[in-house]
């Protein structure tokens, strides 16, 4: 396992200190050959500056070039610069921060953050959390109170270099540091034969995971088994994600949520991301693929874009009963039949509250839907799925909006499919990218009509994995780590 580099402007000599680390000076990180060609190296940035073009700034930046893990990485770095960003995290961590805060008296508060640590142990979760975010060896967030509601708002967070940590604070940072270095190590051994290192993004407890239990673990196995070390993380990992050379996201997406921050990050991190956040960005707003789908003339159910000037045409344009969906449902959800004009009225009122835009389709009442999972513009499984009984919906949700029955599912080999199915799947997914792909269909006598295509489709152990086993989980294993090769490949060239 590699020894951390510890990169400060000078080797000051209470880092020297620290066990288990190597103390670089930043111009010899950044001139000597023995670190151009050094493999697989954690960095650990604590110059003095990092503004744009500083020599911490290309710390991590020639670092990232090198295939080096640099903390803060450039994203953080320019995450810092950012007071949108700053307000958002704000925002995210109001509860704690609010909690953690309260018995304050001041109008203002400065936390010390060094590897998620503070001093005073009644501030370490807060300070975890902020680390979570924006990973840097030792940060420095100043809080303020607003004078009318007297709640406490994150007003700037940046890094700390090495040399200005208080005498008195070092004991503790070389603690905190020998700590940290050692919690690694178990997870650093398990990845030392591995080649690439993957983040599987997921949400214990989520009531309708993409992917389950089962599943999840041989996404694992696979990646394993192709020698790369995978390890499931979590909402609070964002700032972990420079880490990994890849994220695979089994987590419900949505634009208005972390997944999207995610694939943002890890992609602006240089990482594969599946999905990336452009995949998300279409396949979440049922309007943009509405327009797509009719642009590029690919069957769908008749459809009106609902908006305050037209709702009226919609019962002479599709007739009823008909279907109205919210531009970003999901799993059935935002997702209603009506059958009269009364009905009609009441549900589109309800969603251009939401939202400026809503979508209207004609029923199409068909005893089951297909799925055609796509990955990197080629088929990969087939399923149909059967509606919930007397129900008009694969999934049947009591008044709460939780599941209560669920129609069956089959799988079928791809050639047993319709080819017609099996081509206007991969058209439509196409025109999404090339990322993981779950494309709905009808098919009505010999027609076959595309009724939306999702991004980060279910892949349940027992279910879309019927006919391929683990030669599923491995297929999607094999193509994040041939692009992880080919982006490597790329950058050395």
């Amino acid at each position: 396992m590699p020894v951390p580099l510890l990169v400060a402007d000078a080797a000051d000599a209470w880092l020297m200190q620290i066990p288990g680390v190597e103390v670089v000076p930043a111009r010899t990180y950044l001139t000597d050959p023995r670190y151009t060609e050094m493999r697989r190296a954690r960095v650990f940035n604590l110059c003095r500056s990092y503004r744009y073009q500083s020599v911490g700034y290309y710390v991590s930046l020639l670092a990232t070039a090198r295939g080096h893990k640099p903390m803060p990485s450039v994203t953080v770095l320019q995450d810092f610069k950012s007071q949108s960003v700053i307000r958002i995290v704000s925002e995210d961590l109001d509860e704690l921060i609010q909690k953690s805060l309260a018995p304050l008296l001041s109008k203002d508060f400065v936390l010390s953050i060094y590897f998620g640590r503070n001093l005073a142990k009644r501030y370490d979760r807060l300070a975890g959390r902020l680390f979570s975010l924006f990973a840097a060896p030792f940060l420095r967030a100043q809080f303020s109170r607003n004078a009318k509601s007297g709640k406490w708002q994150l007003a700037t967070l940046g890094p700390v270099a090495a040399s200005e940590i208080p005498e008195e604070h070092r004991d503790f940072v070389s603690g905190t540091a020998q700590a940290f270095f050692a919690g690694k190590r178990g997870s650093a051994a398990r990845k030392a034969a591995a080649r690439y290192d993957l983040a599987i993004l997921v949400a214990p407890g989520e009531a309708e995971p993409p992917s389950n239990e089962k599943a999840l673990q041989r996404f694992v196995r696979a990646a394993e088994s192709l020698g790369m070390s995978s390890e499931l993380i979590e909402k609070e990992d964002i700032g972990r994600l420079a880490e990994f050379d890849a994220l695979f996201i089994r987590e419900t997406t949505n634009v208005n949520h972390h997944t999207y921050r995610f694939a943002r990050r890890a992609a602006a991190e240089g990482l594969v991301v599946v999905d990336d956040p452009e995949s998300i960005l279409r396949c979440t707003n049922k309007v943009f693929l509405a327009e797509l789908l009719e642009r590029n003339r690919l069957a769908t159910p008749r459809t009106l874009i609902v908006h305050r000037e037209n709702r009226r045409q919609v019962v002479g344009s599709l007739g009823l009963p008909c279907i109205l969906k919210q531009p970003d449902s999901s799993f059935s959800q935002g997702v209603v039949k009506v059958e009269t004009e009364a009905e009609l009225k009441e549900a589109v009122a309800r969603l251009l509250e939401k939202s400026e835009l809503v979508i209207a389709q004609e029923f199409l009442p068909t005893p089951f839907d297909w799925r055609i999972g796509v990955f990197d513009r080629m088929p990969l499984f087939a399923c149909r799925y059967h509606m919930a009984k007397k129900h008009w919906q694969i999934l049947k949700r009591d008044s709460r909006g939780v599941k209560s029955d669920e129609g069956r599912a089959d799988t079928l080999a791809l050639e047993q499919v319709p080819e017609a199915v099996l081509r206007t799947a991969l058209k439509a997914a196409n025109l999404i990218g090339d990322g993981l792909y779950g494309v709905d269909l009808k098919q009505v006598g010999d027609k076959v009509y595309v009724i939306e295509v999702n991004d980060n489709p279910n892949i349940d152990a027992g279910i879309e994995d019927q006919v391929l086993k683990e030669r599923l989980y491995l297929g999607i294993m094999e193509t994040i780590l041939r692009r992880i090769s080919e982006r490597k490949e790329r950058a050395q060239a």
